[in-house]
């Protein structure tokens, strides 16, 4: 056994938390990311500080802007003493001490200066995450790391209302860790190793312990043997005949003297399970279409691994799996004795490496062929990958080019939202897409200036008009919104800074981790009502 040093184990314990969450690959995964932070507003410092906590590697922050008042009085990690100094600097040095194996940084110069003149310094980073741009940067800005599948997260935070929108080309997930997956069972063609151990196995000549004992998924095995020989070899297919199939498992429970039923929880777990252990096994929808994917059928010497690995699946399937995916290779806890259970569960872990063993000859091959170098994907990445190959998944977010552009603007889904009776939230992202166009023809967000609000409240109004125009949509009548977003004038408030930037930082370690799934692809927040809305522009 590999000895452990002492500061493996205070990082164990330091970590402890999350490591149950996306284990010590997805830890070892953000411990190597380099996150850019636009802006060290009250939004950017909340989402930095839950990125910093859980051990980034390291993290740099651009903000040519020095410290204000209004910075001091809504943002925890900016001081009354630090007016008038760099507003990055103060926040990466307060940040920094959150947590000593993180790495902090800061660049005083604007993001507009950056994107001109050195635009390759944005593309070094894990993920870029953009707090209260205005709308001409930010989408230079989008189109740059687009190109350069660099992630983009746009967060930001005005008055009551918050939003985020995640900008990436592919984001390929391995381990997407559904909430409800049946159990890869694979009642409906056992296998081998698994028939031969139920076979041998006599429910009639039990001792009564051994009875009692024995793992419900043989039961069920057994019973289904008998249902098929009177019902030339169907399984059940609807709920009547699994009804019958469940009544039939209950005649197996040992009786005493008297008749009555003796206590057997592997026969009442086996009833409880007949559903979900007959469902038939098959390729998910979701895997179906990646096998059909351009990315997987048109391999090249610079094919992601993902790629590589989703195509030596798919040969699997066709060959090897004979129209099944890999084992996943685990079975649920039952009541049993260890001896069997363990022989049970070494059978489908057997079958599970087995395939996967068939599945790592056909990387090795397409590796070969691209002429890739071997050693870019492990064995374990392959166990890994196989493990989940029910699981996996691939987001593709439209670009902020694509949204911003009439011509291409999701107007179906929003012209939707608009006509609901419902107030829907979806008109909040109507209104900050017009705030963009007031600050572009005003150089100030409308409400800023108090002694304008009035004259604001009209010039915004024209301006929804006009993006309502731009999008072919019916006329709305939203005046008393258009009073709330001039009396925010821009404000950024803690409280809501704050829980933006928790849900900003789960996503970014999604993006980072490569597990669970991140939105797709705006989330928007609603304080006044504590509603959101996920869709998709």
């Amino acid at each position: 056994m590999a000895a452990v040093t002492k500061s493996g184990l205070d990082k164990n314990n330091k970590y402890d938390r999350q490591l149950r969450l996306w284990g010590d690959h997805g830890q070892s995964a953000l411990e190597s990311s380099r996150v850019c932070l636009i802006n060290a507003t009250a939004t950017g410092t909340e989402i930095l500080k839950n990125l910093i906590l859980p051990g980034i590697g390291s993290f740099t922050i651009v903000d040519d802007k020095k410290v204000e008042g209004d910075d001091v009085g809504n943002n925890f990690f900016l001081l009354r003493d630090s007016i008038g100094t760099p507003r990055g600097k103060i926040a990466c040095e307060l940040l920094s001490e959150l947590n000593e194996d993180v790495v902090g940084d800061f660049v005083e110069e604007s993001t507009s200066n950056l994107i001109e003149n050195n635009p390759s310094f944005f593309t070094s980073f894990s993920i870029v995450i953009a707090t209260n741009m205005d709308e001409k940067n930010l989408l230079k800005l989008g189109e740059l790391l687009y190109k350069y599948n660099v992630p983009l997260l746009v967060c930001r935070c005005y008055g009551f209302i918050g939003y985020i929108r995640l900008v990436l080309k592919e984001h390929t997930v391995i381990e997407s860790h559904p909430d409800n997956t049946l159990e890869d069972l694979r009642l409906d063609r056992p296998i081998p190793a698994f028939q031969q151990f139920c076979d041998s196995l006599d429910l009639c000549t039990m001792t009564k312990k051994d009875h009692s004992h024995t793992p419900w998924l043989v039961i069920v095995y057994k019973y289904l043997q008998q249902w098929k020989n009177t019902h030339n070899g169907a399984a059940p297919i609807n709920y009547k005949e699994k009804t019958q199939l469940k009544e039939l498992i209950k005649t197996g429970i040992l009786r005493n003297e008297e008749g009555v039923p003796d206590q057997e929880e592997n026969f009442d777990e086996a009833v409880k399970h007949v559903n979900t252990a007959l469902a038939p096994t098959k390729v998910p929808s979701e895997i179906l279409k990646l096998f059909d994917d351009p990315e997987c059928l048109n391999l090249t010497p610079q094919s992601k691994a993902f790629w590589i690995m989703i195509r030596a699946v798919k040969q699997f399937v066709e060959t090897d799996g004979q129209g099944a995916l890999p084992l996943r290779g685990t079975i649920p806890d039952m009541t049993a004795d260890s001896e069997r259970y363990i022989k049970l569960q070494n059978i489908y872990r057997h079958q599970a490496n087995q395939d996967c063993q068939s599945v790592s000859n056909s990387v090795q091959r397409l590796v070969e062929e691209q002429c890739q170098n071997p050693e870019n994907i492990s064995e374990k990445d392959i166990h890994t990958f196989c493990r989940n190959s029910a699981f996996l998944r691939v987001i593709r977010c439209r670009s902020l080019e694509e949204e911003y552009n009439p011509q291409t603007a999701n107007t179906p889904l929003l012209g939707q939202h608009l006509e609901d009776e419902e107030e829907s939230d979806i008109i909040f992202y109507v209104l900050l897409r017009a705030v963009d166009k007031f600050y572009e023809k005003f150089n100030h967000y409308p409400g800023f200036y108090t002694q304008q609000l009035e004259s604001d409240v009209q010039e915004l109004k024209v301006c929804l008009s006009k993006l309502i125009q731009e999008w072919s949509l019916p006329p709305v009548s939203k005046d008393d919104y258009v009073q709330e977003m001039c009396r925010y004038g821009a404000s950024e408030l803690h409280t809501i800074a704050a829980f933006i930037g928790g849900i900003a930082a789960q996503e970014a370690i999604k993006i980072m981790t490569g597990q669970f799934l991140p939105i797709d692809n705006t989330y928007i927040y609603n304080a006044m009502k504590q509603t959101s809305i996920t869709v998709e522009l």
